[in-house]
This record gives C-alpha cells, sequence and structure tokens, in this order.
C-alpha cells in the first residue's frame, strides 16, 4: 500500500514525486515506469531547451508555470552540477506579416514577466547570430539549454534517497478501484500489484488510454507528431550562436523548425512536425494498428484534419524531402545548403487533440469525480521546463 502512485517516469511524473516527498517526508510513495530506465520517451528524445514563457497566452497554466519553472530549473542544475548554459535565443520575423505575431510575442512576454526580453532590429540581430536574416526579432536572454534526461535522473535519485520508491520494467495493465472504505485504487501490473490510496497518471503519450483503465472519461483523445532533427556537420556548427527560432504560426502549438545548440555539443536544425503512426513511433516505418485505428476512428481527428491538411501535407513533404527542409530553413539562415545537414535524432510529441477537432494548447491535468485519481492528460513543452513547478501544482492537489 502507497500513499500515492504515480504511472509515468518521465520528468512531470518525477517532479511530482519529489515535490510530494519533500512537502510529506514520510509518505509512501512509487513512481511506475513501463521502461527498463526513466525518462525513456518525451524527456529523453526533446531539444533540451530552458524556456522563457514568451509564447503562452497570460493566464494560463504554460504561462504561470513557465517562468517560475524556468527559474527553478537554473538554480537546481546549479546546485546539482548538471551542465546548463543560458545561451539566449532571437525569434527573427523574416517578413512583413509576421511583425504583428512577433510584436504579441513581445507583448506576452512582458505580461508573463519574462526578463530581458526585447525587440530588436536587422543590425542588432546580426550582432547577436551574424548568419541569421531578418527584418526584425525579439532578442530573449534567459533562454537557456540543459540536457533533460540529467535532470529527470537526478530528481529520480532524490526521490530514491528520500525513501522513495522507482519500478521500472513495468507496465499498467488494469486499474480498479479499492472496495474499502478508503477508496483508492488497485493497479494490475506486469510485476504484480500495487495498492495506492492515491494514483497519478502521468502517462504522456498513454495518458488517455490510462484515464480510460481507471474508470475516468477524458475528453480529449492523444495523438502522436512525430518531430524529425537534422544536425548540422561540425565544420559549419559555428553559423549558429545561441537559439534561432522563427516567428510560429499562432493557429498551431508547434513552433516551427529552428536552430538548437546542444549542451552536449552541436546544433540541431528542425524539428517538423508529422503524424505518427505509432505513439511511440520514433522512425518513418514505425507502425501500430492499434494506434492508428484510434487516431483514424476519432471524429476529433478528421475535423482537425480537414481544417489543417494543407500544414499536414507540408510537414510530410519536409518529412521526406531534405532540400524541403532545408528551405524552410535557409528562411533563418540563408547559408545552410542540404550538405551541411546530417541525420538528428527523433520525437514524439502527446498532442492532445478535442472533439471538435481543436488541439489543446495548454496543460490539462484533472481530478477524478471521486477525487483519488490526477490525470495528467496534456503535458507538452514547456512541460520539461516548468516540471518543478507542475509537480508542485500536482503534490498541493493530493491529501496526504
Amino acid at each position: 500500500m502507497y500513499n500515492v502512485v504515480i504511472i509515468g517516469g518521465g520528468i512531470v511524473g518525477l517532479a511530482t514525486a519529489l515535490k510530494l516527498l519533500q512537502r510529506a517526508p514520510h509518505a509512501k510513495v512509487c513512481v511506475l515506469e513501463k521502461e527498463t530506465e526513466v525518462a525513456s520517451h518525451q524527456t529523453g528524445n526533446n531539444s533540451g531547451v530552458i524556456h522563457s514563457g514568451i509564447y503562452y497566452k497570460p493566464g494560463s497554466a504554460k504561462a504561470r508555470t513557465c517562468v517560475e519553472g524556468a527559474r527553478r530549473m537554473i538554480e537546481f542544475c546549479a546546485m546539482h552540477n548538471i551542465p546548463h548554459l543560458l545561451c539566449g535565443k532571437v525569434v527573427v520575423a523574416t517578413s512583413e506579416t509576421e511583425l504583428p505575431a512577433l510584436i504579441e510575442l513581445h507583448r506576452r512576454g512582458l505580461a508573463n514577466g519574462v526578463a530581458g526580453v526585447v525587440e530588436i532590429g536587422s543590425e542588432r540581430l546580426r550582432e547577436i547570430e551574424p548568419h541569421a536574416k531578418g527584418i526584425k526579432a525579439l532578442w530573449v536572454p534567459g533562454t537557456g539549454i540543459v540536457d533533460y534526461k540529467l535532470v529527470a535522473k537526478k530528481y529520480a535519485d532524490l526521490i530514491q534517497a528520500a525513501g522513495g520508491v522507482i519500478q521500472t520494467g513495468t507496465r499498467v495493465l488494469a486499474i480498479s478501484t479499492r472496495a474499502d472504505t478508503d477508496g483508492g485504487a488497485i493497479l494490475s501490473t506486469s510485476r504484480g500489484e500495487f495498492q495506492a490510496k492515491t494514483l497519478v497518471n502521468c502517462g504522456g503519450l498513454h495518458s488517455d488510454r490510462l484515464a480510460r483503465l481507471g474508470g475516468a472519461d477524458p475528453d480529449v483523445r492523444i495523438v502522436p507528431f512525430r518531430g524529425e532533427y537534422y544536425k548540422l556537420v561540425s565544420s559549419r556548427e559555428t553559423l549558429v550562436k545561441g537559439l534561432i527560432y522563427p516567428v510560429p504560426d499562432p493557429r498551431f502549438p508547434f513552433l516551427g523548425v529552428h536552430f538548437t545548440r546542444m549542451i552536449g555539443g552541436g546544433v540541431e536544425a528542425g524539428p517538423n512536425a508529422v503524424l505518427a503512426l505509432k505513439r511511440e513511433g520514433y522512425s518513418k516505418t514505425s507502425f501500430d494498428m492499434r494506434d492508428c485505428l484510434e487516431t483514424f476512428a476519432y471524429p476529433g481527428f478528421w475535423r482537425m484534419a480537414k481544417k489543417h491538411w494543407r500544414m499536414g501535407i507540408g510537414e510530410i513533404h519536409r518529412s521526406f524531402s531534405k532540400s524541403a527542409f532545408t528551405r524552410a530553413l535557409q528562411k533563418l539562415l540563408p547559408e545552410i545548403r542540404a550538405e551541411d545537414l546530417q541525420d538528428g535524432g527523433s520525437g514524439v510529441r502527446a498532442q492532445a487533440l478535442l472533439p471538435d477537432g481543436s488541439l489543446v494548447d495548454d496543460f490539462r491535468i484533472v481530478r477524478s469525480r471521486s477525487g483519488d485519481a490526477i490525470h495528467v492528460l496534456n503535458a507538452p513543452s514547456p512541460a520539461a521546463t516548468a516540471s518543478l513547478s507542475i509537480g508542485e501544482q500536482i503534490a498541493g492537489m493530493i491529501e496526504l
């Protein structure tokens, strides 16, 4: 019997366990992870950016947690000697049509309390990123880079040192309600049975399935989008000093292809955002029949596809055409050539989709009607940046 069982050993699940144990050191807390190590999916396959908070609608959960979460992340990394760097970011407008969106990003950044964000002209842009091209830009000096897999592993070390349990290689197969007066849940897993007074579902790519498994009726369906990266060849890494981003399309939660210097060395270019045919589909050939059927049988998917099919075709084209990917990157960095790019990694974003076809843009964390389960149904970027703040929020929802 545990006070809390958390399903999912990604950065949000681990941060929640850590904050629970800091709040109640004698609580019995267990994290169940189906893979053989923590941070195997979204946490371990992202771009490693410590986001500043300029993108998010003021007052939203993302806005509330990102700025404070970034501050906490930087302090955490400094305290535990985790390599990180505040290299700064430029968000570049390459045409007059992008200026209104750039101005709105500046307004949001100021409203959200992002320190140091300023509009700059093309001359100042060249001083910061000599090879970038744009008519105006935002300079965001507080943006940083880190390896979130290292952060997550440090969370895990601290959890275990505080008496928490992390059970890897443990897949949840069924969830039932305890019949005694205390309530709670019984989890049948590939490694036996676990009982919890409170269940926290941080299942990421499988969070909607886990919610249904536990008797909840989530109003969203997880649709996986794969983001594919190239890397700059070593001789061309000097073209990028920090982070170079485009002005994002406000209709979508994706930020567009960009350049990201990595804390371990090298520069990534990407990602695109293409529908994945498997929830853990990290390659173009990845396919799972159940995952496809769930996506294509969902009315919300077809409503989304009807509204955004042109963008979808463009993303698929970039996925299979290196020249098309290169042209998208050349809008920011005209000197880039296809031969400057080598294959990189990929990640899969667990995107929550509503029945009307809308992509859920904000975090979605809901409590079950019984009150003994919490489901994290949408936690994309900047969830890694904000993980300590999100974990504290979830911990505060639990009575111990």
